[in-house]
């Protein structure tokens, strides 16, 4: 496992100097952000977030993310150009060292919750889902506040409209379509690059607002891997994604994706998901602090030859922190921490 921390570049509250400090850290997970989706990134931007990291003692192998331009996820004809331009962008990063790329084929939304800031029973505050307060915004029909926190801002209300209306016209098997013909671009390319492809499963793995989500559960994760069976084709296995669904047994999907070499990269997220579909609230990485069984699912990547970058992902906001929600250092360094200290058990009795 190697042991990886997101950091949001040089205006980031949590420095390179505070994520070395971290027992057993070893990778940056970072990106451009001052680039609009779809454009090229340049290799002096690139070159220096690399130079920052490893001045830092880190390692820079891993991107989260190049994303996406919804041009591509909607198959229209301009979509050939933000191909191309991402394409650019995997060869640019993979001149730098990168080896993994993290993205995602959600559309509008990259994540949804409801509140940033809920009180847990232990005074710390977190990210929270809880389905009544979706249903209470449809972005089609509403003229008041359209926002839940994740949502893209650069949308205006006029905008946001529009796009989700695109998408409800179209069908899962058309977004199941374009998702095939971006692959059968980018893949080839990886694949020359050195780089594995890591998609992220939708975050929550279901549908919002009517809206085509596809990357939710076991049998749609194997379809996906079978539209370029290649292995720099592969996941972003996100333990918080998937576990918010107790249809989705995330410690067999752990093993079975690990087994086929195709897990390229690991958030491990605990989550505690409502009864009778009314939602999660994400928590603590230890087991007992969620519904999910870390330790199964860390054990079932480690015996099935895993050895690729494990990131804590979000935390919640303890000891007085303030900053980007999720995104704190105290509660994700205890969160590394953890995860380290359970691979490390794994290991010593597995011997």
């Amino acid at each position: 496992m190697k042991l990886s921390f997101r950091w949001y570049g040089d205006d980031d509250k949590v420095t390179l100097q505070n994520i070395r400090q971290i027992p057993g850290m070893y990778s940056i997970v970072t990106a451009v952000y001052d680039v609009p989706v779809g454009e090229v990134w340049s290799r002096e931007t690139i070159a220096h977030l690399k130079k920052e990291t490893e001045e830092a003692g880190l390692a820079f192998e891993v991107i989260e993310s190049i994303p996406v331009h919804e041009d591509i996820k909607l198959g229209k004809p301009s979509r050939e150009q933000y191909i191309a331009n991402y394409c650019e962008n995997i060869r640019r990063v993979a001149e730098a060292g990168i080896k993994c790329v993290c993205y995602n084929f959600m559309p509008v939304f990259d994540w949804t919750r409801t509140q940033l800031d809920h009180v847990l029973e232990d005074g710390s505050t977190t990210l929270v889902y809880y389905q009544d307060q979706v249903d209470k915004v449809n972005p089609l029909e509403s003229e008041g506040d359209l926002t839940l926190p994740g949502w893209d801002s650069s949308y205006t209300r006029e905008e946001l409209k529009q796009v989700v209306s695109e998408y409800n016209s179209m069908s899962e098997e058309d977004l199941w379509n374009n998702l095939k013909y971006f692959l059968e671009k980018i893949i080839p390319v990886a694949a020359e690059c050195g780089i594995n492809m890591a998609i992220h499963e939708d975050d929550p793995c279901w549908s919002i607002f009517g809206l085509p989500r596809i990357i939710t559960d076991e049998k749609n994760l194997d379809r996906f891997l079978k539209l370029v069976d290649d292995p720099h084709n592969g996941i972003t296995l996100c333990t918080g994604s998937l576990g918010c669904s107790n249809q989705n047994d995330v410690v067999k999907m752990a093993a079975k994706y690990a087994a086929m070499g195709r897990v390229h990269f690991v958030h491990a997220r605990n989550v505690k998901v409502l009864e009778d579909n009314k939602g999660f609230e994400e928590r603590a990485h230890l087991s007992k602090c969620g519904s999910l069984d870390m330790f199964a699912i860390l054990k079932a990547l480690h015996d099935n030859g895993f050895d690729g970058y494990v990131r804590p992902d979000h935390g919640r906001m303890i000891w007085g922190e303030t900053g980007r929600a999720g995104y704190g250092l105290y509660d994700r360094a205890l969160g590394a921490t953890y995860l380290n200290g359970l691979w490390e058990a794994i290991e010593k009795t597995s011997k």
